[in-house]
């Protein structure tokens, strides 16, 4: 008897599964606006489309194959800087030009984030996707020491860390976030490998659920703040408000001390941070909350204001209430912040880069470029690109410009790369982190 109740529920178990699946496909949905309709500084917003099982349309990771490579936009060309890299996600560039990159991803144990049948099929297009690789845990050095835009010489520059991401030096100080606690290692100009113990600066919010797990890092000008962004523990507050504390927030942390505080909370999931060169302004980039449709939310990039508030959970976009969450704030609510520029929804902003020191086309001389790692809850997808958002006095100016695109091979199911970390190098060109394809990208100016 016992044995047939446990066949009886395992059918059952099966029946279930069979029938989610199927809803992915039956239940996807078109979206109802063209992707620009979800950029800029006023974009729309939708009636919100709840719905038991959310759109699901990820594309299957499987990296580039007989010389292919992404599309450069025009009067511009692409190489490969570095290959054959371990998930490369973030990037950052020395002083003397050598390129460190962090190959990293989410950390092993986080045994509660993700948990029941929404979080089996969370994990399983997680592996679709590519983002399910373990965490190769360490920074590679890269230097092109002849100029020719290739680099020559490759190096474990830092091992032994935990899901490393935002790297920072100050000084003789490189500052690495990990996603438990910000760690500062000595460093000598040129040398190719760090072998000191890490000192603990301060401190994150990490624990068993973790499911923002990286750790965006910059430095103020007067080099005596760090700036972290750490992401929610969740889309839109189902754990509970409690295992949100300190998170969806920037961090200001005091070198001196390591004390930090609060700079700037309500957002999902901050990433890349970058200053804004004519205002000098903090700007971010953020995740915004997934499953209210395909044209819902629109990820962000925006200028920080010292105590504000962006609104997450409780509310998107300024005040529009995201009803899911409970209980309400109606008093935050009213302070939450308009976001500067909208993204598009559910384009995955994660790297950000100010174009000072490019010496790409004219069009790019002001702004910033924005790496897109790609929409899961979208049908069509979107995103998959870096994107160059023009400035003017120090804000948003314009309708964004395509940089690098043909991550998704000829509009198929499969993603030969997905961009994530962009940076410019010594020599003014761009680069970025393509932690599919294992490359990091170089971009220029055609000759």
């Amino acid at each position: 008897m016992k044995n047939r109740s446990i066949a009886i529920t395992l059918v059952v178990s099966l029946v279930l599964v069979l029938v989610v699946i199927a809803s992915f496909s039956i239940f996807g949905g078109a979206a109802a606006l063209p992707p620009i309709s979800g950029y800029g500084t006023d974009p729309k917003l939708p009636t919100p489309d709840k719905r038991l099982i959310p759109v699901i349309n990820v594309a299957k990771a499987t990296g580039w194959t007989n010389g292919e490579k992404p599309v450069a936009a025009d009067g511009m060309e692409v190489t490969a800087f570095a290959s054959g890299l371990d998930h490369p996600r973030w990037l950052y560039v020395l002083p003397n030009g050598d390129v460190l990159v962090a190959e990293t991803n989410a950390p092993a144990n986080r045994p509660e984030n993700s948990k029941g049948i929404k979080g089996w099929f969370f994990n399983l297009f997680q592996k679709k996707a590519g983002a399910a690789v373990p965490s190769a845990n360490c920074i590679t050095l890269l230097r092109d020491a002849d100029g020719d835009g290739v680099a020559e010489k490759k190096s474990v520059f830092l091992d032994g860390l935990n899901s490393p991401f935002g790297m920072v030096l100050v000084g003789d100080v490189f500052y690495v976030a990990n996603t438990d606690a910000v760690v500062s290692f000595p460093y000598t100009e040129g040398e190719t490998e760090i072998t000191a113990e890490p000192t603990k600066i301060t401190d994150l919010p990490a624990g068993q659920i973790n499911h923002h797990w990286t750790k965006g890092l910059v430095v103020n000008a007067d080099r005596t703040k760090l700036y972290v962004s750490v992401g929610s523990n969740s889309n839109a507050a189902e754990n509970g408000l409690a295992v949100e504390e300190e998170r969806a927030a920037i961090w200001e942390v005091d070198l001196e001390t390591g004390s930090h505080r609060i700079f700037a909370s309500g957002m999902r999931n901050p990433v890349g941070m970058a200053w804004e060169a004519e205002s000098g302004a903090l700007w971010v980039v953020v995740n915004e909350r997934d499953e209210l449709g395909n044209d819902l939310v629109p990820d962000y990039m925006t200028s920080v204001q010292d105590g504000g508030f962006y609104g997450w959970p409780f509310s998107y976009f300024g005040n529009h209430v995201d009803t899911r969450v409970t209980p309400q704030n109606p008093e935050l609510v009213a302070l939450a912040i308009v976001p500067d520029y909208a993204l598009g929804s559910h384009t995955a902003p994660l790297g950000l880069a100010s174009s000072l020191g490019n010496t790409l086309p004219a069009r790019f001389a002001n702004g910033m470029f924005v790496a897109q790692h790609g929409s899961w809850n979208r049908d069509p997808r979107n995103g998959y690109q870096v994107i160059f958002v023009p400035f003017k006095a120090g804000m948003p100016s314009g309708d964004p410009l395509e940089v690098l695109t043909g991550f998704i091979k000829d509009n198929s199911d499969n993603a030969m790369g997905r961009p994530v970390g962009v940076a410019i190098d010594k020599l003014g060109a761009l680069l970025v982190a393509d932690d599919v394809g294992n490359v990091i990208w170089r971009m220029t100016t055609a000759p």
